[in-house]
């Protein structure tokens, strides 16, 4: 648990987009490097994911945090684009090897002990402090900024990073199958990249957690519906606070969640659609209200959609086919941001009714789930 934190209370986060337009960077070179973080986890997210597989997946995770701590040492030492851009690399391919190995190093090591129908509730409590921690990293990066400026917060960065490399590196990881050391990295890379496409039901869950994963990418643009409602600019991260709090909230339900049927949560997703829709029709800032509830009941559903396509995975290679379903996260992110600018709140509430349609054939409920 502590890991979730440390992997989230990094002072620079809410400040890298401040840094790069007070370091003169203009609004296409940041777009540029956004780009360049965006297609490095990209490429190299099924790669990375096999490397995990064949290897460690907890050697993995230190990694992804050396790696981010050394690219924001690049960012302290050589601000300007070529070292934000080098930084960035480095960040994309720590979060590439990170986020197929976290999932299956948890749900392993359950399943070690028997225990892998509460790999929801685990995960919907990770995904929960993750959230929460967002808020006292917003006053830590303040507090940070004003004593030291970018420096201190990038300096602290740095040592948050080498932390949760320390902390991962105490993960206990089950020992490998005999069956595991036989396969090469190629044959493991093939294999999740087969088992993803070729297993109906893999295949339709890594979709369902790749189209539901991709709605968070909805979070960028809550400022601006703040502001647009009437909120005034000084008050927009105070009146925002709440938003996180219901996702926590709601993922921490996960494990509750996840005895729903899919129906049920069909209709969960419904329901925050039509929450979503009455926010939107209200443009007042109350209606960051009627967010707060959708984005809480969407975290839930999100949990329990990433816990089902864990039980449907077979076979040895674990991180690799999530990882298969985080480059579709991606994808994903960029059909919402086609959706905001079409019809705003209006157009995101499309796509998440769109989802909630194809949850209750192609998200099953697993026996594993059903044991709970």
């Amino acid at each position: 648990m502590w890991w979730a934190v440390l992997t989230y209370l990094v002072p620079i986060y809410p400040l890298y987009a401040v840094l790069f337009s007070d370091t003169g960077l203009s609004g296409a070179q940041i777009s540029a490097l956004f780009l360049i973080w965006s297609a490095v986890g990209i490429l190299g997210e099924v790669p990375l994911g096999a490397l995990a597989d064949r290897f460690s997946r907890r050697s993995a995770l230190v990694a992804a945090s050396l790696l981010q701590a050394v690219g924001y040492v690049v960012w302290v030492t050589l601000p300007g684009f070529a070292g934000f851009a080098a930084g960035f690399v480095l960040w994309g391919l720590g979060g590439a090897l990170e986020s197929g190995a976290f999932d299956a190093l948890l749900y392993d090591g359950l399943a070690a002990h028997g225990e892998e129908s509460r790999f929801a509730q685990v995960n919907g409590r990770v995904t929960a402090l993750n959230l929460v921690t967002e808020i006292p990293t917003a006053g830590l990066a303040t507090v940070l900024f004003m004593v030291g400026g970018y420096q201190l917060a990038g300096w602290v960065s740095v040592g948050v990073c080498v932390a949760g490399a320390v902390v991962a590196s105490r993960f206990p990881e089950p020992p490998r199958d005999e069956d595991d050391d036989e396969l090469g990295y190629v044959d493991l890379l093939r294999a999740g990249v087969r088992e993803a496409a070729r297993s109906v039901n893999v295949r339709h869950a890594v979709i369902v957690v790749a189209l539901l994963g991709g709605l968070d990418a909805f979070e960028e643009y809550f400022p601006l519906m703040a502001q647009d409602w009437g909120v005034p600019s000084g008050w927009v991260p105070v009146a925002m606070a709440a938003i996180p709090l219901a996702g926590a909230a709601g993922a921490s339900l996960g494990g509750y969640a996840n005895r729903l049927t899919t129906l049920t949560l069909a209709l969960v997703l419904g329901a925050a659609v039509l929450v979503l829709l009455f926010s939107g029709v209200l443009r007042a800032p109350v209606g960051l209200v009627a967010v707060a509830v959708f984005y809480g009941l969407y975290r839930m559903v999100l949990v329990v959609g990433e816990a089902r396509l864990q039980d449907t995975i077979e076979g040895q290679a674990r991180a690799t086919v999530t990882s298969v379903a985080e480059i579709g996260v991606e994808v994903s992110a960029v059909a919402l941001y086609g959706a905001w600018a079409v019809g705003e709140v209006f157009g995101v509430a499309a796509l998440v009714a769109f989802v909630a349609l194809l949850l209750p054939r192609w998200l099953r409920r697993t026996p594993v789930a059903a044991e709970l």
